[in-house]
């Protein structure tokens, strides 16, 4: 069985019901958590389904204590930490799955990720530092940017890179929840980071598996809209103080 879950904010309707459906046509034993941090109850009956469970929350609480919401509630073999942009065949989570099987050591799994134009995303990372996220901002070394996102490997075959962008972030859920999910601390932004790392600390794997893609829209927020720019740059400073720059 695999459960999702997907955390809402005041989302377009059509972007979220491709990623929905696209959970849904899943074959396999499914449910999906829809949790709502909007203000308003405005996804309740939009999306009626046996295999969905819709919590509304009332207010924003973060991204990572909103996905958490789950802990006590999942049974599943592997849990899916989706974002409300994305779309993907019905073949995807089940090949993910097939490779878990051959990965005793691997906690998480993810795909490759393109843009709707069908240029890849560099979702896979080193785990960051201060000078990335400075670097990332302001361009000073394109040359860092591809070696810190390992555009000097092959990108076409699996690896086990020490941090994975989480869009789609595919888990065995007993390692999510011996993890207690995200740490809360941080309220939107590097959770993803933060993750991983603790999974290095348990003796696990993380694996890029690019023999399956999904498409992710991506919207850069942080990069063009001030109050998500501070988001990142307070959950930048969480971060560096629990792990060193």
């Amino acid at each position: 069985m695999v459960t999702a879950s997907i955390v809402i904010y005041k989302e377009g309707l059509k972007t979220l019901k491709t990623t929905i459906d696209s959970f849904l046509n899943t074959p396999l034993e499914k449910k999906l958590y829809l949790i709502d941090n909007s203000p308003k109850n405005e996804f309740e009956y939009k999306f009626k389904h046996q295999d969905i469970h819709y919590v509304f929350v009332g207010k924003n609480i973060g991204f990572g204590s909103a996905h958490n919401l789950v802990l006590g509630k999942i049974d599943s073999d592997f849990h899916l930490i989706l974002n409300p942009d994305v779309s993907f065949s019905k073949e995807v989570i089940p090949n993910l799955i097939h490779q878990f099987t051959k990965e005793e050591n691997t906690s998480l799994v993810a795909p490759k990720v393109i843009y709707p134009n069908g240029k890849p995303q560099f979702i896979c990372r080193k785990h960051p530092t201060l000078f990335d996220l400075i670097n990332r901002k302001l361009k000073l070394s394109q040359k860092q940017i591809s070696k810190r996102e390992y555009r000097n490997q092959d990108l076409t075959k699996p690896f086990y890179p020490d941090f994975i962008h989480g869009c789609f972030m595919l888990f065995r859920t007993q390692d999510f929840i011996n993890l207690k999910g995200f740490d809360e601390r941080y309220f939107l932004y590097m959770e993803d980071a933060d993750i991983c790392r603790r999974i290095d600390i348990i003796g696990k794997k993380m694996l890029y598996f690019p023999e399956v893609e999904i498409v992710h829209q991506y919207q850069k927020g942080s990069s063009t809209n001030v109050k998500l720019f501070f988001y990142h740059l307070n959950s930048a400073i969480k971060y560096f103080l629990k792990w060193g720059i």
